[in-house]
């Protein structure tokens, strides 16, 4: 999460399977899924954008991600699952909150997500990133 709140993206990339998926439930809406990494890669530069676009000269810019409670489970040398809170303070402060639900794989030495569900349980009325 560091790496996307800082926009420093290359350093983020790697951190996912080339073939990972990410879910995202964010009730009413209807679940997004991407698969792989390029699309993967569109929820965090879309969510730069989003950033930039609600931003005045009068507010700094900044996204905080927060994770509670991290539980990981291995599952053999190779596979693991993984499952946190996160709550997301930006600007004008709570945005929203929920939990991942992660599968981890170990590629060439390294983990790397594998899968990451996202559910969202709630949002400020003023979200930037959620419907409301």
């Amino acid at each position: 999460n560091s790496y996307g709140d800082a926009g420093r993206f290359e350093q983020l990339w790697p951190l996912f399977a080339h073939d990972a998926v990410m879910e995202i439930r964010n009730p009413p809406d209807t679940p997004a899924i991407y698969e792989g990494i390029e699309q993967i890669k569109q929820i965090f530069t879309g969510a730069q954008d989003r950033v930039r676009e609600q931003l005045d000269a009068a507010r700094p810019a900044y996204v905080r991600h927060f994770t509670a409670t991290h539980q990981i489970d291995l599952a053999g040398t190779d596979h693991a699952a993984g499952r946190c809170y996160f709550s997301v303070i930006l600007p004008h402060g709570l945005d929203h909150w929920g939990r991942y639900v992660d599968r981890y794989r170990r590629i060439d030495h390294q983990w790397c997500f594998d899968r990451r569900l996202v559910l969202v349980d709630g949002r400020n009325e003023s979200s930037w990133f959620t419907h409301g």
